[in-house]
């Protein structure tokens, strides 16, 4: 006496997904149509959109990547990599590498251009209304 496996995860709404991260309903099917997505987004009967949670867990890393300025190209030549799988785990390393080095470096940049802005809010504290 076996029990049938029934597929009990939740799936979420484009609205509900759009509010768990914070992109537009005009964002995720902007990301669906450019082949962002890691596998197609499941349809309803109704053909309204069905996310797994995986689904959301992708796009949240996807908008971390474009946060940290990665190109869309980029962002699609990493998909592209993940779909064809494991044997694509060097490339994308390298990819991810490769662009963790550029964040780095416009991040010491900034942080290069905040410490001047800082000194420059501390000048203008420290001066008197006459030196204004």
């Amino acid at each position: 006496m076996g029990m049938e496996s029934v597929d009990t995860e939740r799936l979420f709404s484009i609205s509900e997904v759009a509010e768990r991260t914070g992109l537009s309903a005009h964002t995720l099917r902007y990301y669906e149509s450019a082949g962002l997505m890691r596998a197609p987004i499941d349809r309803a009967s109704s053909t309204h959109r069905r996310y797994t949670e995986g689904d959301v867990r992708w796009v949240i890393f996807l908008t971390k990547l474009r946060s940290t300025t990665m190109p869309i190209s980029t962002v699609l030549a990493y998909v592209t990599l993940v779909r064809k799988g494991e044997s694509t785990v060097p490339d994308r390393l390298e990819l991810l590498l490769r662009h963790r080095m550029a964040v780095a470096a416009r991040l010491e940049e900034m942080t290069t251009s905040l410490a001047a802005i800082d000194f420059k809010i501390a000048t203008y504290q420290g001066r008197t209304p006459e030196e204004t």
